[in-house]
């Protein structure tokens, strides 16, 4: 029979799990009403808090903080039940906090797990984590892995490999007859922007393809400064026939922004974003995504922590997972109704078309 875990209660009680964490730990003040959906969804669903129990009975806990950003997004909640899951393996008790990819409420964050005696941390860094998270995490001399977002540091990592995803993905634009693609960009200062434009611009110099800067726009990670950053490309002289968008929630922002333009997908754009949607076979067109092993990601950074922990004197590990190529029809590699969609192919149909109708007009003299 399948574990009963706090994502269970979340999907039950519909709020996320940071949510469900805050009621069972009372790390933060929540509303009656919000408590009391989650303790009814706790009952309805026959939640125990079992690593809670143990450590009563044993007299002790052994706790792990949670400090990263995205606890409320799709991503963010795959990476939290891979962190649970394993957590809850292995009787671990779990403290989650929102650091909305700020430093400075980061650097609260932290000080706030600290404060509760936490084992470890896993921890997915905001931009200038190092003047506030990572300072307090060595003045306290505690274990931590760096999940996400990899650091150019000598700790316990666990990441996707970004880059050679990100250029794959890419190439298969230009593979397919794109010599002109746009890329969106995420939040400037983090280890996965810098990673997906390396492979972005990867993919050009192995084809032999020149990159035009004005194609590189910064998207700022969310959906609204994603549709604005579309509408740029959009407003260029020679804009993109094909967009690269580097998460999930730029990628909602950058069809809307299409879908307002009148701007079919892929007749009129090919599109290809790094995240898989669980929905996304429910969107038309189906996008051409990257799909990271999310939860994965969650399970493994636990097992580091846990490794941290028995051993906290051993070099610091990084561990790269590789992301995987979903095909859709949002790249225009696979003939849709409405016709050939890549240039390649367009090219191809109209030196047809005019070689037909020169011969007609042939015959037509000839008679």
């Amino acid at each position: 029979m399948a574990s009963v875990t706090m994502t269970t209660v979340a999907r039950e009680a519909g709020v996320s799990v940071s949510t469900v964490s805050h009621v069972i730990n009372g790390t933060r003040p929540v509303a009656p009403e919000t408590k009391k959906l989650d303790l009814e969804a706790m009952a309805k669903v026959g939640f125990t808090h079992r690593p809670v129990a143990r450590s009563l009975a044993a007299g002790s806990t052994t706790t792990i903080g949670v400090a990263m950003s995205f606890l409320a997004s799709v991503y963010g909640q795959e990476l939290v039940a891979g962190i649970e899951e394993e957590s809850l393996r292995h009787g671990m008790q779990l403290l989650f906090a929102d650091t909305r990819d700020d430093s400075e409420r980061e650097g609260r964050v932290v000080a706030n797990l600290l404060a509760h005696h936490v084992a470890g941390v896993i921890i997915m860094p905001s931009p200038n984590w190092t003047e506030t998270a990572l300072r307090l995490l060595n003045e306290h001399d505690t274990p931590f892995v760096v999940i996400d977002r990899h650091q150019e540091l000598d700790v316990d990592q666990v990441c996707v490999e970004n880059e050679q995803a990100s250029a794959a993905v890419v190439d298969h634009l230009l593979q397919i007859g794109h010599t002109r693609v746009g890329f969106i960009e995420g939040l400037s200062g983090l280890a996965t922007t810098t990673e997906r434009r390396d492979g972005y611009l990867l993919a050009h110099r192995r084809r032999g393809v020149p990159v035009d800067p004005m194609l590189m726009v910064n998207g700022g990670s969310t959906e609204q400064d994603g549709r604005k950053a579309m509408q740029r490309l959009l407003a260029l002289p020679e804009r993109p026939t094909g967009v690269f968008v580097s998460n999930d929630a730029m990628s909602i922002g950058a069809v809307r922004a299409l879908r307002q333009a009148g701007l079919r997908i892929p007749e009129d754009m090919a599109l290809v974003c790094f995240d898989e949607f669980p929905w996304g076979d429910l969107l038309s067109p189906h996008l051409t995504t990257i799909a990271q092993p999310t939860y994965a990601l969650g399970a493994r950074a636990v097992q580091l922590l846990l490794k941290r922990l028995e051993a906290p004197g051993a070099p610091g590990r990084t561990i790269r997972l590789a992301g995987e190529i979903s095909h859709g029809t949002s790249c225009g590699c696979r003939g849709i109704s409405g016709g050939i969609v890549s240039p390649r192919a367009r090219a191809a149909a109209a030196e047809k078309a005019e070689k037909k109708a020169a011969s007609a007009a042939s015959g037509a003299a000839k008679a």
